[in-house]
């Protein structure tokens, strides 16, 4: 048996609409044609990332934030543009940028309140 890493990642959220018209407008994704109903898939790259309703049983209200203990980075060639573009449209910034081990980094929350960190090294 081989188990080579994660191969998609998907965040639950409350309004999927409105949080692919984040991810995309905002952040700068750009969706797939392989969205399945109850979700929006995006072209990142090497790991697709979606954005998917609540499985059942899961309650997005539960909790300080959503995703609580798991680190989602971003990858970015403009990190600083993109921090200054998301703050000054009001997105709440968790981690003002800083130099870290992938570079410049920073932290934002996103519409449901998940910690996305993104870095502008690969």
């Amino acid at each position: 048996m081989t188990v080579t890493g994660p191969s998609f990642i998907a965040l639950q959220v409350k309004d999927v609409a409105r949080a692919a018209e984040f991810y995309e407008q905002q952040v700068g994704l750009t969706r797939t044609d392989m969205n399945r109903p109850g979700a929006v898939v995006f072209a990142t790259s090497p790991i697709p990332f979606a954005v998917r309703e609540p499985l059942p049983g899961t309650d997005l209200n539960q909790g300080v934030r959503p995703g609580n203990g798991v680190a989602l980075w971003l990858h970015c060639d403009a990190t600083q543009e993109l921090h200054d573009s998301l703050a000054s449209s009001g997105v709440e910034i968790l981690r003002s940028p800083e130099r870290g081990p992938f570079g410049l980094m920073f932290t934002f929350a996103d519409l449901d309140g998940y910690a996305v960190t993104v870095h502008d090294q690969a």
